[in-house]
């Protein structure tokens, strides 16, 4: 169980990282203005689908992603 949580905590922290890179790209280098707000529930709905995750994770239902063919 310890194992599942910790995977999906590194996969959150790199789908986080990568959520932050394709915002940072988006309005500094290719200069598409998002006003903060968007960014701001765009967060929002992130954490709140990280809570689920790890509910879902504590609960024992796990955490399995699909196998890649």
């Amino acid at each position: 169980m310890i194992e599942t949580v910790i995977t999906l905590l590194i996969y959150i922290c790199v789908i986080a990282l990568v959520f932050y890179l394709v915002v940072w790209v988006l309005t500094n280098v290719v200069g598409i203005p998002i006003p903060p707000k968007v960014i701001q529930i765009l967060w929002v709905i992130f954490a709140l689908i990280v809570i689920l995750l790890l509910w879902r994770a504590l609960a024992g239902g796990g955490f399995t992603l699909p196998a890649i063919r």
